[in-house]
């Protein structure tokens, strides 16, 4: 009788402790935009709401990450975004979705403009949004490309 009560306590004891792991643990998930296309922009957002709520529904912990460079960085400047008024909406009601900028696409359209191109100012500035999309993979993030 006391072997059964003492697995049966295990087997709970167990239980609650992978729950309570699985509940700590955070999925994370990386988005890929390099294109100057609306619907692009579009489904990549769509795709970082609809994980978000996901998870959220689950009670579970989400980090999203959007990563824009080459013509997608068109996604975040902001006299040609067509996408900034979400991202704004976004950006203010889902903290776990952040926007990040490649500077080396930036400068680039810097130099061909001959002036200062303003970005959102949701999007945070990495140096290349091809090495952040690889930083963000070695730390466990999985990648999506819409």
């Amino acid at each position: 009788m006391f072997a059964m009560r003492s697995a049966a306590m295990a087997a709970a004891i167990f239980t609650a402790a992978v729950t309570a792991q699985a509940q700590e643990s955070v999925h994370k998930l990386a988005i890929h935009v390099d294109q100057n296309d609306p619907a692009v922009m579009n489904l990549a957002l769509n795709n970082a709401q609809n994980v978000k709520n996901h998870y959220e529904a689950r009670g579970e912990k989400v980090e999203i990450e959007i990563v824009a460079y080459g013509p997608g960085l068109n996604m975040f400047v902001a006299a040609k975004s067509p996408v900034k008024e979400r991202i704004a909406a976004m950006s203010l009601e889902s903290p776990e979705i952040t926007f990040s900028a490649c500077e080396n696409t930036l400068q680039g359209m810097i130099k061909k403009a001959g002036e200062e191109v303003p970005l959102v100012s949701e999007a945070a500035m990495v140096p290349s949004g091809v090495v952040r999309l690889m930083e963000l993979q070695a730390d466990g993030y999985a990648y999506v490309r819409p």
